[in-house]
């Protein structure tokens, strides 16, 4: 801000030491020049300061919002994270043999059947850790039993009551405990820091005997890969604490297990997210924090004012300097130089006075050249620059605006797809665990369909990208249709690389599915889809055996948007536009680009696509 400010004086210095080497050339009278910097020169370096105060501020607050919608989606994707450790926590200890196997004594059993529980308990832990974000599972049970000193998965319960949250376990009755980020010693692979997911396992015979404790641990990088993802200003520390206050996860180690300042904590308590200014140290602190449903614990952003206030400054330097010269020159340069140009036009016009008055006496000014007209055009012309000064600086005010929320709803944006995704690998799951394999490859495809062509908001795509797009949806087409339709693919090599516009191909081929090969009397046919270069342009051709069309209508399809066809149950759907498409590839390639179609009824549909032909590696070197 001080630097802005000095910069501000200097160009005002400069402004007068031009201002005074004018003087010396213009003449301009003292009180034009006192008048000038009265009215024009304070005036205007007061708005400009104000102006950009005003703009720190907004700036400040969309970085604030900013921050906090991405601490918001760090948490949500965390949350997710540690909540599948919860469910699989949760399958394990539904298992009925799981409790039936802990009753089992050392000394009431054979050793066959204790090798039996052995093998199964150990089925069980394999199970577990063959998920992706277990590091490992271990089960602490009385030390009578045959496989308590095993020391890999298996560990004796007397083990577990020294540490510090064994209390809270047993208190939780089987519920689930989150342990903060400590170091844990494995016998396989030495030192590793972890988070676990606790719980207390009763003996179903004697339910007041405590027969174990499970816990399934995470490496760390879990939860720090998630959080050093977050783009933050440089020295703002991010961190998560617990209800009481104690800090389970934070970049310095040292911190771990510390309890925060007590002015933080009151902050944390009063909703379950929000943002906050508060004093440490002496000096201003901004708190942006969220909750994490599977836990209870609060992901905490905090950094100094001065560093958001940096962050701001970096994001739009250069366009706020150069709003800043451009208002410069429009309240100093321009003002000034009308100002010459007026004070040398009145020394003339009363040089030229004198002259007549000097030589041929006062008469003589009846001969003077009238000038009404043109202190009337001056008027019109300084109140035509105020009005559009003012224009600028309300246009340019509401574009910095619009600017900002267009980067929120990106932001938002960004966040619907990870969701949608994330739902539909969690389906997938649920249907591989209930087996249904069909299920499952349905949910895949559609996951798949879904990327390709969101394509993160892309609107060029690769060619292999667009095919495997075409793939994907006949696939689905194929699990909802089955033993209806064949489609092939037929590819020219080193074509993959090459741009395109994104859903050109998938409107055809859907039209060639459910208008060429659903419509025909059989109700079966073939679609295949080439790619080839021809002199230097892309061809796309989509051909179906299906009940074709006459000449009339596939030329209709190409010169008008066609209406919606009613749906008639037979799941055909709607019939798109090819208009729209072929006016899409227009647009991007030109006028000699687009659609051609050939067909005959009965004889089936061939759709053809030209395209430039533009190397994705070509575009990125130019």
């Amino acid at each position: 801000m001080y630097k802005a400010v000095k910069t501000i004086l200097r160009l005002l210095a400069g402004a007068a030491a031009l201002l005074r080497r004018l003087v010396r050339r213009f003449t301009i009278p003292r009180q034009w020049l006192l008048a000038y910097l009265l009215l024009i020169v304070v005036p205007a370096a007061v708005f400009l300061y104000g102006y950009y105060e005003r703009s720190a501020m907004i700036l400040k607050g969309e970085v604030v919002r900013t921050m906090q919608q991405a601490l918001k989606q760090a948490g949500s994707n965390l949350s997710y994270r540690l909540e599948h450790i919860q469910d699989l926590s949760d399958a394990a200890f539904m298992n009925s043999n799981l409790h039936s196997y802990l009753s089992v004594g050392a000394d009431d059993q054979s050793i066959a059947i204790q090798l039996q529980v052995i093998k199964d308990l150990r089925y069980l832990v394999d199970t577990v850790q063959l998920n992706t974000d277990v590091f490992h599972v271990r089960l602490f049970v009385d030390k009578s039993k045959l496989y308590a000193g095993e020391k890999i998965n298996f560990f004796a319960l007397d083990s577990l009551k020294g540490r510090p949250w064994y209390s809270d376990i047993i208190e939780a009755n089987g519920g689930i405990v989150w342990t903060g980020d400590y170091k844990e010693t494995y016998l396989d692979v030495g030192d590793v820091n972890i988070f676990s997911s606790a719980r207390m396992l009763r003996d179903p015979n004697h339910y007041d005997k405590v027969s174990g404790v499970l816990m399934v641990d995470v490496k760390e990088n879990l939860v720090s890969d998630i959080l050093s993802a977050l783009q933050f200003s440089p020295g703002t520390q991010v961190y998560l604490v617990d209800s009481s206050g104690s800090v389970v996860y934070h970049p310095d180690k040292t911190r771990i297990g510390t309890v925060i300042d007590r002015s933080i904590l009151d902050l944390l308590k009063q909703g379950s997210e929000g943002i906050g200014s508060l004093k440490l140290d002496a000096e201003v602190n901004d708190v942006m924090y969220t909750t994490l449903p599977s836990t209870g614990w609060k992901l905490v952003a905090q950094g100094t004012e001065s560093q958001l206030s940096q962050r701001a400054v970096k994001l739009t330097q250069r366009s706020e300097w150069t709003s800043l010269l451009e208002y410069i020159a429009l309240f100093l340069l321009l003002p000034f130089v009308l100002l010459t140009i007026i004070v040398r036009g009145m020394n003339r016009r009363v040089n030229h006075v004198i002259t007549v008055i000097r030589k041929e006496g006062t008469e003589s000014l009846k001969d003077l050249s009238p000038v009404n007209g043109d202190f009337h055009m001056l008027e019109r012309s300084v109140d035509h620059l105020i009005i559009r000064v003012r224009t600028l600086v309300e246009e340019k005010y509401k574009a910095q605006i619009h600017e900002r929320e267009a980067q929120l709803q990106a932001l938002q944006a960004q966040i619907n797809p990870h969701f949608l995704y994330n739902t539909l690998d969690t389906i997938n799951w649920i249907a591989i665990g209930k087996g249904a394999a069909d299920i499952s490859q349905m949910i895949d495809s559609l996951a798949k369909y879904f990327r390709l062509s969101l394509n993160k908001g892309k609107n060029i795509v690769s060619v292999e990208d667009e095919l495997r797009l075409a793939q994907v949806y006949l696939e689905i087409q194929q699990s909802r249709f089955p033993d209806t339709f064949d489609f092939q693919l037929e590819i020219q090599p080193g074509l993959d690389a090459y741009l395109m516009p994104k859903l050109i191909l998938q409107p055809i081929v859907e039209n060639a599915l459910l208008h060429g090969i659903r419509k025909a009397k059989g109700k079966r046919g073939a679609i295949v889809i080439s790619v080839r270069e021809d002199s230097g342009d892309l061809l796309f051709t989509v051909s179906d055996n299906g009940i074709g069309m006459d000449e009339r209508l596939s030329r209709q399809l190409l010169m008008e948007a066609m209406p919606e066809a009613r749906n008639d149950g037979s799941g055909s759907g709607s019939s798109y536009g090819l208009f729209n498409v072929n006016e899409r590839i227009k647009l991007y390639a030109g006028d000699h680009y687009g659609i051609s179609i050939s067909s005959q009824p009965g004889a089936g549909t061939t759709v053809t696509v030209r395209l430039k032909a533009e190397c994705e590696e070509l575009t990125r070197q130019s």
